[in-house]
């Protein structure tokens, strides 16, 4: 018998709860899955599943064997969908979901450069700061920014994330240079209110946000460019990825601070996509690309 074909009935059978449903979806006939889950049974020695008349249950062994034998096909079907995205053209309607700052600050840039290189492709950028569903709204990938939390995504690093906290040079003449956490008490804080770390009323620093500060400030707001905006305006302190300032630090229009204190380590850039959906060729080719160019821009952040 086919030793991955009889690996794959086994794991669909757990799936989908039973032999004659792993059979209709493998276009084959319960008799030749059974043949393949005994002949998979013989081969390892061992029992996989207890049968009964209504359902298959797993013995210590099965459910040890379907933890890496589920990897071992959702490794193959990645390669097979990396091997033929690779050999197909590069074309069609890519879309692309971001954060609305850091996509207007540099994915604007890189979709530029990518269609320059690919120009038979087609790219709808959705910039969104609220976490979108790939599978439901049909985007092809995401970039996201921060701690992934498990799901069925599949995820591919782009670039680390580093903090910062800042102020205009006028607004440190006028109010002091703060010089510890302590100190944060007698500055007005812009909060962004999509990210505890960084809220409107509390700021966590170390590297797993450990010491949390309590804070104030004037203005609150959802976009990390608005409160970059109203830093340089000398509203008060921003905290927050680096690459919202690194222009404006670079330019003498904010000042990098040190608390003497770690700051919050936010983690990273990713691109995201449903890991039932095969990426196509355009999909790889825009990962790659990110993978390629994101590294170099971020080593300023």
């Amino acid at each position: 018998m086919d030793r991955l074909k009889s690996i794959e009935v086994f794991v669909m059978a757990i799936r989908l709860g039973g032999l004659s449903a792993a059979a209709r979806d493998l276009a084959m006939s319960p008799a030749m899955a059974a043949k393949h889950l005994n002949a998979l049974e013989q081969r390892l020695g061992a029992t996989l599943v207890n049968r009964t008349t209504r359902r298959l249950a797993l013995t210590e062994a099965g459910a040890a064997y379907l933890d890496k034998a589920e990897r071992v096909l959702t490794e193959l079907d990645e390669a097979d969908a990396e091997a033929m995205a690779r050999s197909a053209s590069v074309e069609g309607l890519l879309r692309v979901s971001g954060p609305a700052a850091f996509g207007s600050a540099y994915l604007m840039e890189l979709v530029t450069d990518f269609h320059a290189r690919h120009p038979a492709v087609t790219v709808e950028l959705g910039l969104n700061d609220r976490v979108v569903d790939l599978l439901e709204e049909r985007w092809d990938v995401a970039v996201r920014i921060g701690r992934l939390a498990d799901s069925n995504l599949v995820a591919r690093k782009l670039a680390p994330v580093r903090m910062a906290i800042c102020a205009a040079p006028e607004y440190l003449e006028r109010r002091g240079i703060p010089r510890s956490l302590d100190d944060l008490a007698a500055h007005d804080c812009l909060g962004y209110t999509l990210g505890s770390e960084t809220g409107a009323t509390r700021r966590s620093f170390g590297r797993d946000g450990t010491r949390p500060v309590a804070v104030r400030g004037a203005l609150h707001a959802n976009n990390g460019q608005v409160l970059a905006q109203a830093a340089m305006a000398g509203m008060g302190l921003v905290y927050g990825p680096r690459f919202f300032v690194d222009r404006a630090i670079a330019e003498g229009r904010l000042v990098e601070l040190d608390l003497g204190v770690e700051l919050y380590d936010l983690g990273a850039i990713h691109a995201v996509t449903h890991r039932t959906r095969r990426p196509a060729a355009k999909t790889r080719a825009w990962i790659d690309f990110l993978v390629d160019r994101l590294p170099g821009m971020a080593r300023d952040w």
